[in-house]
């Protein structure tokens, strides 16, 4: 087997294990585009993780800078002594990608380091179309589109709302707030009322409301991917899942701090299968 393959292998390998949900969704796309979805996502896994695996801030940003140089073809060495780099700058020139989205998303992920708030709706809008609309649009494009923009962004403010939701217990466990500070505002909530775990009744209505925009985004990509040519509709597979999340989520509307339970995996994997569009 070549070293271009082991890259690969070990792509679909670390996948796995940090991002279950697309590495199903890839499993699904043709053979011939699905190592390379493997490289994106599993790099797009690496440097969500960052936050998560350092003790300061400026541990992350070394890291997000790693990434930054390998991208602009600095650090050539290094690349290709890590199996997801080596993988993902190869997809990149196959695909003739557009390396300045990768390091927007990259840029997107600084706000993960710092515990500064989110000031208003449109920033986080902004972010999650940084850090997740770019994936869509990647992925369209090595299935053969131009990047499906107006599929694409609202599918990523819905796929990472979602999970921002999702994630609300464990972001209030490690005191980060990724709710907009007006929204809070308007809703009579501050970061320290989330951080206190206080105010439940009024945090079950602001996060109905949020799950209310996360499914405005989802019905207006869903649209627009039903316009695509059948081949490019793959990198949208994804969109199958923040339903079922979103239905979990209102199910057990109960304590808003307590933990969603998670969906079975032979759920997600069935809806996957039927949402080919």
């Amino acid at each position: 087997m070549r070293q271009t393959d082991d890259n690969y292998s070990l792509c679909g390998e670390a996948l796995h294990e940090a991002d279950r949900d697309r590495w199903l969704a890839a499993m699904f796309a043709p053979d011939a585009a699905r190592p390379h979805l493997f490289a994106l996502y599993a790099f797009n896994a690496e440097v969500a993780r960052i936050s998560d695996h350092v003790s300061q801030p400026i541990l992350g940003d070394i890291r997000l800078q790693w990434w930054i140089d390998a991208l602009n073809g600095e650090r050539p060495d290094e690349v290709l002594a890590n199996p997801t780099a080596a993988a993902l700058l190869e997809t990149i020139e196959e695909f003739d990608l557009p390396r300045k989205e990768l390091l927007v998303l990259l840029e997107a992920r600084r706000f993960d380091l710092y515990d500064d708030p989110a000031p208003d709706q449109a920033f986080l809008d902004k972010y999650c179309e940084d850090a997740c609309s770019v994936l869509f649009a990647l992925a369209n494009r090595i299935l053969g589109g131009d990047g499906a923009p107006e599929a694409s962004a609202p599918a990523g403010r819905a796929y990472a709302l979602t999970g921002l939701l999702r994630a609300l217990p464990w972001h209030v466990a490690r005191r980060r707030c990724f709710l907009p500070a007006d929204f809070l505002a308007r809703h009579g909530l501050t970061r320290v009322d989330l951080f206190a775990r206080a105010k439940a009744g009024t945090v079950k209505a602001a996060l109905a409301e949020l799950r209310a925009l996360a499914r405005n985004d989802l019905d207006e990509a869903k649209q627009a991917v039903r316009d695509l040519p059948k081949p490019e509709r793959e990198a949208f597979r994804l969109l199958a899942l923040p339903e079922l999340y979103l239905r979990e989520m209102e199910r057990r509307d109960g304590d808003p701090y307590a933990e969603p339970a998670e969906v079975a995996p032979w759920r997600r994997q069935w809806a996957l299968w039927r949402n080919g569009f």
